[in-house]
């Protein structure tokens, strides 16, 4: 990981304490309470409607806070919106910019809105476009670029008036793998200067990226540590079995005493046992005496996906046996 957590200032970390916000009867973050230290890329990994842009919205003065804390570089959000805005940058999941403006015109734009100098604004426009390799792109109409190109383009306008701290909500879904690591090579170099970024991805590869995760599921924080950990921390031997046909034979697997959980994973299952060992040749037993296509097996190490699916998912029940 390219990051400085030493070179960043001591205010650029953010608190969340019990974080709290209902839309009507949805509860959409609900008690959530979590740390980002100064200079690190903070993940923050969940399904469409976790609450992840509604964290995001809180944290930025954008929604008001039902009830809990949250704190963002020196400033209490409830307390000081205005002045969280003063430092933080915010890329929201859809672009939002200016269409019918062309890249130049966007980037002044949000300079003005800032109180950006102009000769603060033409240095840090010149820095920003060459490092996302926009500037032969700059009187190009925005409307016009690729989906990769709009999000360098609200890259750059979040970056324009030098914030501490960068929140991005899924700043590479639907952009091409070229973009995307065009993309991370910017934001480490961010982080190498001393900013605080706060991601959040539906990408397991990167949230690898991340030095810290932070899960969510339906408002609800349900762990954070680094990937590291993440993966260590489960119980138990993780199994891939091949076996055909996988949906009949994940009801049987999930009948066994000695599993504790059973996805299906592509054409494969993904088995966490209770301890490693002889319950893997109970599994062949038990796959062979059902009559299914058992192939082989072999232990693996969980990855990232392993650990959400293990911690959103509810134990699989067996088929009904007159079903």
């Amino acid at each position: 990981m390219n990051s400085s957590p030493g070179m960043a200032e001591p205010d650029n970390g953010l608190a969340v304490t019990r974080l709290c916000r209902h839309f009507g009867d949805v509860q959409a973050v609900a008690d959530v309470s979590f740390e980002v230290r100064p200079g690190e890329i903070f993940g923050i990994v969940g399904p469409d409607g976790a609450g992840k842009t509604t964290l995001f919205r809180l944290l930025c003065g954008a929604l008001d806070i039902d009830s809990g804390e949250a704190r963002v570089g020196p400033f209490d959000v409830r307390r000081d919106p205005e002045s969280v805005k003063s430092i933080i940058g915010y890329m929201s999941q859809r672009f939002s910019l200016y269409g019918d403006l062309t890249v130049a015109e966007n980037i002044h734009f949000t300079a003005t809105l800032f109180h950006v100098s102009a000769a603060d604004r033409q240095e840090r426009e010149r820095q920003l476009l060459a490092a996302s390799r926009m500037e032969p792109f700059r009187h190009r109409l925005a409307r016009d670029l690729s989906g990769g190109m709009k999000q360098k383009l609200a890259l750059t306008c979040a970056l324009i008036h030098r914030p501490r701290i960068l929140f991005l909500d899924e700043p590479t879904t639907g952009v091409d793998p070229v973009s995307r690591r065009d993309f991370w090579k910017i934001l480490y170099q961010l982080v190498r200067q001393g900013m605080t970024l706060v991601v959040s991805t539906p990408y397991m590869d990167e949230a690898e990226r991340c030095n810290r995760v932070a899960f969510m599921n339906a408002g609800r924080l349900l762990c954070c540590a680094s990937p590291r950990e993440l993966k260590a921390n489960g119980h138990g031997s993780l199994v891939e079995v091949d076996v055909r046909p996988v949906i009949p034979a994940r009801h049987v697997v999930a009948a066994l005493p000695f599993v504790q959980s059973v996805h299906v994973f592509g054409n494969r299952l993904h088995v966490r046992l209770a301890e490693p060992g002889e319950p893997a040749r109970h599994l062949a037993d038990a796959l062979s005496r059902s009559g299914l296509d058992y192939r082989d097996q072999r232990v693996i190490s969980p990855s990232l996906e392993d650990v959400f699916i293990s911690l959103v998912t509810e134990p699989v029940s067996p088929a009904p046996q007159n079903a």
